[in-house]
C-alpha cells in the first residue's frame, strides 16, 4: 500500500550517508557554521536566484521500447560534472511517465525533464526516489513543478527530522553554485511506502521493493515487470568505487544476493552503466564490501588504531577506480567504526 505521510513540523532535509553517524555531528555543525559565515560574507549571494542551466550531456540511453536512463559521470561530485554523477531513469507507459530518481541539482532535474519531453508529451505522474542522498533527489523541484507525485520509503521521514539535510543543502549551495542556489528547496515525499508495494499505471505494473537498511535505511528499488527492468539505486555501483557512508554493509551484502536471485533482465545501477548480467555486474560492489569488512574486521580483532589499519591495507585492487581518492578512506573508517561497535556489542552480550 502507498501511504500518505503524517503532518510534521520542520520537515525539510536530505541525507548524505556520512551525515547520519553520531560521531560526525560536531563536524557537521562546524561545517554549518563555516557555510553560514560564508553566506553572511557574500550577503546572501545566490538566495532566490534561478539555478543556471547545466551544460553536461544528459542524452538518454534506451534500454527497452519503454525504458530509458541517463548515466552520470563516474567520479565524485565536482564543478566539472556540475553535480551529474548519478543515474536516473524513466518509463513511458501508455498515458503517463514514471521517473526513478531525480538527479543531484534542480538544474539537472530540469534538464532531465526536458529530455523526457523530447521523447514523449505524456505527463510525468510519479517519481520514485531510491533514497534521499543529494545526488538522487535534489532535482525533485522540477518534477513537483510539473505536477508529479513523489514516492519514497517511510524511513526517509526519520532522516528529514534531523539537522543533517539542512547542513548538506547549505554545503551544496556553496560547492555547486550556480546550479544549486538559494532557491533550492528540499522536497519531501508525497507518499511513503512501508515495505514492498506496487501500482499499475498506463498498462504497466510497477513493483517497489524495500531493500533497506542496506546502502541507506530507506533503499527502494523499482521493478517494471513487463519490461524486466530493475532500477536498483545505489545498491549497485558499476565502474566506480561504491560510496558506503552510514551503510549497514552486512545487510547490503544480503540485499545484493536477494537482488541477484530475482534474475532481472536489466539492472539500472545507481552509478555506472546498466547491466544485462546482474550476478556478474554486482561483483564490484559485493567484492568491495567484503574486502572492507575483512580488512577492517581484522583490524578491530587485533585492536589496531584505524590509521594503522588503513596504512597496512593493500588497496591496489580498487585504487584505480574513479572516486577512490574521494571516498575510500571515509568508507573504510565508517566500516571500521561499525565493526568496532559490533565487536563491543558482542562482548557486552557475552557478559
Amino acid at each position: 500500500m502507498l501511504a500518505r505521510p503524517p503532518e510534521r513540523r520542520g520537515e525539510a532535509g536530505e541525507p548524505c550517508g556520512c551525515d547520519r553517524h553520531p560521531r560526525l555531528r560536531i563536524a557537521l555543525w562546524l561545517l554549518w557554521l563555516a557555510v553560514a559565515l560564508g553566506l553572511a560574507l557574500f550577503a546572501g549571494h545566490g538566495l532566490g536566484q534561478v539555478p543556471a542551466p547545466v551544460t553536461v550531456d544528459l542524452t538518454p540511453k534506451q534500454l527497452t521500447p519503454r525504458v530509458w536512463y541517463v548515466q552520470g559521470d563516474a567520479g565524485a561530485v565536482s564543478l566539472r560534472n556540475q553535480g551529474f554523477m548519478s543515474n536516473a531513469g524513466f518509463v513511458v507507459a501508455d498515458d503517463a511517465v514514471v521517473v526513478f530518481d531525480a538527479l543531484g541539482t534542480p538544474a539537472l532535474g530540469e534538464a532531465l525533464l526536458a529530455q523526457i519531453r523530447r521523447i514523449t508529451d505524456k505527463p510525468v505522474r510519479r517519481v520514485v526516489v531510491s533514497h534521499y542522498h543529494a545526488d538522487h533527489f535534489y532535482g525533485l523541484q522540477a518534477f513537483k513543478a510539473a505536477g508529479a507525485e513523489v514516492i519514497a520509503h517511510r524511513a526517509v521521514r526519520d532522516y528529514l527530522a534531523t539537522e543533517a539535510p539542512a547542513l548538506r543543502l547549505a554545503e551544496r549551495r556553496q560547492s555547486l553554485a550556480p546550479w544549486v542556489t538559494g532557491s533550492m528547496q528540499i522536497v519531501p515525499p508525497d507518499r511513503y511506502v512501508d515495505g514492498d508495494a506496487s501500482f499499475r499505471l498506463g498498462g504497466l505494473d510497477f513493483r517497489l521493493v524495500a531493500a533497506g537498511p542496506a546502502h541507506t535505511p530507506e533503499d527502494l528499488m523499482m521493478l517494471v515487470e513487463q519490461e524486466g527492468v530493475l532500477f536498483a539505486g545505489d545498491l549497485v555501483f558499476a565502474g566506480r568505487l561504491p560510496f558506503v557512508g552510514d551503510a549497514d554493509t552486512r545487510a547490503w551484502l544480503a540485499a545484493l544476493e536477494r537482488l541477484a536471485a530475482r534474475s532481472p533482465r536489466i539492472v539500472v545501477t545507481g552509478h555506472g552503466p546498466a547491466s544485462t548480467d546482474a550476478r556478474r555486474d554486482l561483483a564490484l560492489t559485493r567484492d568491495y564490501l567484503l574486502f572492507l569488512r575483512s580488512e577492517m574486521g581484522r583490524a578491530v580483532d587485533e585492536m589496531l588504531e584505524f590509521d594503522e589499519a588503513y596504512a597496512r591495507t593493500d588497496w591496489s585492487r580498487f585504487a584505480a577506480l574513479p572516486a577512490f581518492d574521494a571516498a575510500n578512506r571515509r568508507n573504510a573508517y565508517n566500516v571500521y567504526l561499525s565493526m568496532q561497535r559490533d565487536a563491543l556489542s558482542g562482548a557486552a552480550n557475552r557478559r
